[in-house]
């Protein structure tokens, strides 16, 4: 008998789960609690007896965690360091050695200010910050599926996206008025807004061969519920396309709610005269001035929930809304219209707990080479605490009352005593502390592809500053920026995938760091890398036509490592050069070559 009651309480369980939801059951107010679902607050600084450290209100919050671990921060950082650190997080390339020279020999107070304020001013921070975006947006001109030639799946122009992002960032668009634009442009400035390329965001999303079928479609909605969900509020909301969230307060009617507001919208290429072209057109034949982007469908849609995410078999319907944990269980639905302009106020909204301390944390993570909060895009109960709750609350807090604005939190963030340390601290303080949880010293980081590759082309003299389509970075003729080189989904570039650029076909919330024997070989062998050491051997030969080795020796590490060779440094090149010339290349084509290559090169202190 136990066996058979048991059976059947196991048939009512299973036909439950494939019949109507049955939501859990969720503590809102208990939820609500949770350290990421508070509205975050300004904080008292904390006591610290190291006083004369502090530059910046949140040096006072580090050095308070670093005093109660009993540790000290690391001495300052010397000035040439500094000035490649800040250089390569503000512009993502490298000082010249006439910055190098005048910034070490400005004695000024306020030298250091001045510099940030340059750098901040440079219409190549824009370049850098986008090289931050653009992962999260999952941006791709392309898609991961191609049958023969057909590319009417493609995105005309993908690029305007790229471009308009770049350009929010150079005008430090307050980052409230940039997530409204990329959500809901169309219905915050009308259709004949100048910032429609904003709408990218969405518009660039995949879209999948047989998209008239319902589930292809389901598959669509669920990218962009995962898109905007992770990149502005840091929640894993698509976890509940098919059962309530296991971790999160996040139920099915929540997922198919948000689903309901991109099932009232459609892809289209958008035509300069305002009109849709065919949907069948080649990619290729639409005009540079045609964007690919969103708008609203005939009719808005909400969606039933599709049990256990089969779209076969519907549950009820689910009026399109904001998530429950954010409004109550009570709140009425989104009215105006098809519901993006009542998102995009709800996630840019003061009054939302995430969207700012969520922000704020990659920002730190993208300065200070780890961020408080070890997973930027989950901040749910499966994610990490911040090591600074207070830090990260007090910088969100002020972050909004500062009016979004980009540009000033990072000012303070690179302005901090925090900042400025050198990356080597005491061995007591590295072994007390050997992942720098505590930030007591600076932590050491590998250039990002985009900022090596420019880096190189930038010691040659090479280096084109032009903006717009992208190109192909295994075109010899391009010696762009690489955040201008095409970013495929069907196929990445081998030299972006090789140095750790994420998948454009999912929102990356952070880049892996690799190292493999590929990307040596790429360094020592790749006809780029041999290209760039005989145009800098050239350029350093017209240079310095009547130096000695040994100058050129000195003028070659100022340029390229931003530092003086030391003397074994430069007794070891000058040998090398001594000898004879072995191979098609020079010696000083070799030894140029060499330090391209070098380790250092490819690390900040």
């Amino acid at each position: 008998m136990p066996f058979v009651f048991g059976f059947v309480a196991h048939l009512n369980t299973t036909a439950a789960s494939l019949g109507a939801p049955s939501e859990r059951a969720i503590d809102w107010e208990k939820e609500r609690a949770f350290w990421s679902f508070q509205r975050p607050l300004a904080h008292a600084l904390p006591q610290v007896r190291l006083k004369s450290w502090p530059r910046q209100r949140l040096d006072t919050f580090v050095l308070s965690k670093l005093e109660a671990n009993r540790m000290e921060p690391a001495p300052g950082a010397e000035a040439r360091v500094l000035l490649r650190r800040v250089t390569f997080d503000i512009t993502g390339l490298p000082p010249t050695p006439d910055e190098i020279a005048a910034f070490c020999s400005d004695k000024s107070q306020d030298a250091y200010e001045r510099l940030v304020e340059r750098l901040l001013s440079s219409s190549r921070f824009g370049e850098r910050l986008a090289s931050l975006w653009l992962p999260l947006a999952r941006y791709g001109e392309d898609q991961a599926h191609q049958v023969g030639d057909d590319t009417k799946y493609f995105y005309p122009n993908a690029f305007r996206y790229r471009e308009w992002v770049i350009d929010a960032f150079n005008a430090n668009l307050p980052y409230d008025r940039f997530l409204r634009l990329q959500l809901a442009a169309d219905k915050v400035e009308g259709m004949t807004s100048k910032n429609l390329a904003a709408l990218g965001f969405l518009g660039l999303g995949p879209k999948y061969y047989n998209r008239d079928r319902l589930e292809v479609q389901a598959d669509e909605w669920e990218d962009r519920v995962d898109t905007v969900c992770r990149t502005v509020l840091g929640l894993t909301v698509a976890c509940a396309r098919c059962h309530d969230h296991k971790f999160d307060p996040v139920t099915m009617s929540d997922y198919y709610a948000l689903a309901g507001v991109f099932a009232s919208t459609r892809l289209v290429n958008k035509t300069p005269d305002g009109l849709n072209s065919k949907e069948d057109t080649q990619a290729g034949k639409l005009s540079l001035a045609s964007l690919h982007i969103v708008e609203d469908t005939e009719k808005p849609q909400d969606l039933p929930i599709f049990l256990r995410g089969n779209v076969d078999r519907k549950g009820p319907v689910v009026a399109r809304r904001f998530p429950t944990l954010f409004t109550g269980p009570d709140a009425p639905p989104f009215k105006d219209g098809f519901g993006r302009r009542e998102l995009a106020d709800a996630l840019a909204s003061p009054q939302n707990p995430l969207t700012a301390r969520v922000f704020a944390n990659r920002l730190w993570g993208q300065f200070f080479g780890k961020p408080l909060a070890a997973a930027p895009s989950n901040f749910g109960h499966s994610g990490s605490p911040p090591t600074h709750p207070e830090l990260l609350n007090d910088l969100s807090y002020r972050f909004i009352g500062n009016g979004w604005n980009v540009k000033s939190l990072i000012r303070e963030l690179v302005l901090s005593s925090t900042y400025r340390q050198a990356s080597v601290g005491s061995p007591s303080a590295v072994a007390q502390d050997p992942s720098n949880q505590w930030f007591g010293r600076m932590n050491r980081r590998r250039l990002t592809v985009e900022q090596w590759r420019d880096s190189v082309l930038s010691f040659t003299g090479e280096l084109d500053q032009a903006g717009g389509k992208s190109t192909e970075l295994d075109d010899p003729k391009n010696l762009r920026r690489t955040v201008y080189a095409r970013v495929s989904r069907l196929k990445l570039n081998d030299v972006l995938m090789q140095f750790d650029y994420p998948d454009a076909n999912v929102h990356a919330e952070s880049r892996n760091v690799t190292t493999t024997s590929v990307q040596k070989l790429f360094v020592l062998n790749s006809t780029f890398m041999l290209e760039r050491a005989r145009v800098l051997t050239a350029a350093l030969m017209k240079a310095l036509p009547r130096a000695q080795d040994s100058e050129r020796v000195s003028a070659l590490y100022s340029l390229v490592l931003g530092r003086v060779p030391r003397s074994s440094e430069r007794n070891l090149a000058l040998d090398f050069l001594g000898k004879p010339q072995a191979g098609t290349m020079s010696r000083w084509e070799q030894y140029a070559h060499v330090l391209l290559a070098s380790n250092e090169l490819f690390y900040l202190d």
